[in-house]
């Protein structure tokens, strides 16, 4: 490939391991190459198969591995031989028993049956509760103040009316915070992916990642978006903050310059442009498969009419097109090649011109749209990951500090604009540069 410039760092991205503090002027050991094309950009790294050149156009294929995947974490969930429930105080344990024993009859509970299923980053936990004619149930506890259930009600209606496959609600109490869900089951997308892509089995991923394709257009058609609270500039500025207070700052134990400080600032100000630009619908706002669930049907085949079952949408927004997109293609706790990507965002850009949402014409302004919208996400994500270690005492998710890094510099490290961004970063993944042209 032509005019290529070659960078190549020393260093491992998130710098030093995961949970520890960095020593000053300390490097780990390794290296971490970064390609770029310097002609056209947005398009380094692509790996066009024929259907995508046909659909792109002439776009330049070139090839850029994904990082390596480190460690990646799992919503937990417990298995009957450790599903014993711990209760933060009695008082809510008290009340829990109680709400549960009002709603048995009518359900046709066994209370007894009563464990853990699965427990997340928020407040919130899950039980499953088994009843008396076979069926399995779910209750949520999301204790107030921390947790609201009325937006999980809400768009849990907004997700069935729509004809998708969420959780309906069977019985509530949001004083309390107690609901009773219909069970989806217990098969993660996540789960299922990544034992096809430790099976080399891409038709099962390919077609699970269609179906949650054809199941976010219909949610972006079908959810009446004004009805949700807008993911307008102060959220999205808000969320952009966590980096620096809690990553940089906090996890890192940097702080940035005068200088450093109006480039983050200026990367800001383009992240933010660009999702306010963008035309707007109902976002999940975390649409990846730690949230979609696999149905089968009793023979144990893919039910691709039920599939996805759509989990934690409670923090559903109005906000840009390509969110939901991006959180799907580019996850927390699995990473694709980029041909995969690209295959992918095509097949969604395709189905969701065809329903008639605004689309660009151009898919390269759509995908760098997705990008862009994508590394503010995984910056947001960094200061999340940070916060819940330094915070709330849940170290485990600052593991995928190097997965989110990586995603942030090879965008950042591709577009003109945010290459400035790209070595603010580097040094905050534990890189120096060395540069070189060939």
């Amino acid at each position: 490939m032509e005019n290529l410039r070659v960078q190549e760092a020393t260093g491992s991205p998130g710098g030093a391991v995961p949970g520890a503090s960095p020593t000053p002027g300390r490097r780990p050991p390794g290296a971490v190459s970064f390609v770029e094309s310097i002609i056209h950009e947005g398009c380094c790294g692509l790996v066009l198969t024929s259907h995508i050149v046909a659909s792109v156009g002439a776009l330049a294929p070139a090839v850029m591995r994904d990082p390596p995947t480190p460690t990646w974490l799992r919503r937990v969930t417990t298995h009957p031989e450790s599903s014993k429930i711990v209760w933060p105080e009695p008082r809510r344990e008290q009340t829990f028993a109680a709400w549960m024993q009002s709603i048995a009859p009518a359900h046709g509970l066994i209370p007894s049956s009563l464990r853990s299923a699965s427990s997340d980053a928020s407040f919130r936990r899950y039980f499953r509760v088994d009843g008396h004619a076979g069926a399995s149930f779910i209750v949520m506890d999301a204790p107030p103040p921390q947790e609201d259930v009325r937006p999980f009600v809400a768009v849990s209606s907004m997700l069935l009316a729509g004809g998708l496959n969420a959780p309906k609600v069977l019985a509530q109490d949001e004083a309390l915070g107690f609901l009773l869900l219909a069970d989806l089951g217990a098969e993660l997308y996540l789960d299922t992916m990544l034992k096809a892509q430790a099976g080399a089995d891409p038709a099962t991923a390919d077609a699970l990642m269609r179906d949650a394709i054809r199941a976010l257009v219909q949610w972006q058609v079908r959810a009446d978006a004004t009805a949700l609270p807008a993911y307008d500039e102060p959220l999205l500025r808000r969320e952009l903050a966590l980096f620096p207070d809690w990553c940089v700052g906090r996890e890192l134990g940097v702080t940035w310059t005068a200088a450093e400080h109006e480039l983050w600032s200026t990367t800001c100000d383009l992240l933010v442009h660009s999702a306010l630009h963008q035309p707007t619908v109902a976002v999940h706002r975390d649409y990846m498969p730690r949230n979609l669930m696999v149905c089968r049907h009793a023979s144990g085949g893919i039910d691709h009419d039920a599939t996805p079952g759509i989990l934690d949408f409670q923090d559903a927004v109005r906000g840009p097109i390509s969110y939901d997109l991006a959180s799907l293609l580019r996850d927390a706790f699995i990473s694709w090649e980029e041909e995969l990507e690209i295959d992918w965002a095509v097949r969604y850009w395709q189905a969701a011109r065809k329903a008639g949402l605004p689309m660009p014409d151009d898919f390269g302004e759509f995908w760098r749209e997705v990008e862009w919208m994508g590394l503010q996400r995984h910056l947001k994500v960094l200061g999340i990951f940070c916060r819940l270690k330094h915070r709330d005492g849940k170290p485990k998710y600052s593991e995928d500090l190097p997965r989110f890094f990586a995603y942030a510099h090879k965008v950042a490290a591709r577009y003109n604009a945010l290459r400035p961004f790209s070595r603010l970063l580097e040094p905050l993944m534990g890189a120096t540069r060395v540069e070189g042209f060939y």
